[in-house]
């Protein structure tokens, strides 16, 4: 029963930070229209909106991850799934999930509020995928690697500092 419940006041915490999202889209990427995605298999798919250029010559997906519960906080960090237990057998995380199309993700922090709910700003972190990975690739932190770094620290906090990341 807790778990339906938290469900869904995640849901309805989303739905009204939508409308502040919705907005800065709209003010801020002027050469852009979007089309928000309700479908279940989009967005297993790593896909919430879709980015159209006006001039129409591309469309980009857009997986939105929002600290949603650390409201009026500004967290220095965010994390990136690399990979998750269910059913007690280890699955891939949403970072290098093949299934997954996203093209960027839409980092959303220092989400701030002054009523419950309704909130009043926060800061978007657009980062393309691609050049993440090959980022992490270049600095030596593979999918192989980082694998092996998550079986290395496993039972863990699940926060692992990475030296290499630094260099």
């Amino acid at each position: 029963m807790g778990l339906k419940s938290t469900f869904k006041a995640d849901l309805e915490k989303e739905q009204k930070l939508y409308v502040l999202l919705d907005a800065y889209y709209r003010n801020h990427l002027k050469h852009y229209t979007f089309e928000r995605i309700s479908d279940i298999k989009s967005q297993l798919a790593g896909i919430d909106l879709v980015f159209t250029q006006k001039s129409g010559k591309a469309s980009y997906f857009i997986d939105e991850k929002a600290q949603l519960d650390y409201i009026n906080d500004d967290l220095p960090t965010f994390a990136f799934e690399l990979g998750y237990l269910k059913s007690g057998k280890t699955k891939k995380g949403w970072l290098f999930d093949d299934v997954k199309k996203t093209d960027f993700y839409s980092l959303i922090t220092a989400i701030y509020s002054d009523e419950p709910h309704s909130y009043t700003s926060c800061n978007i972190t657009l980062v393309n995928r691609k050049k993440l990975v090959w980022f992490l690739e270049n600095k030596g932190l593979s999918e192989a690697q980082l694998d092996v770094l998550l079986k290395k620290y496993s039972g863990s906090s699940g926060k692992i500092e990475i030296d290499m990341l630094n260099a």
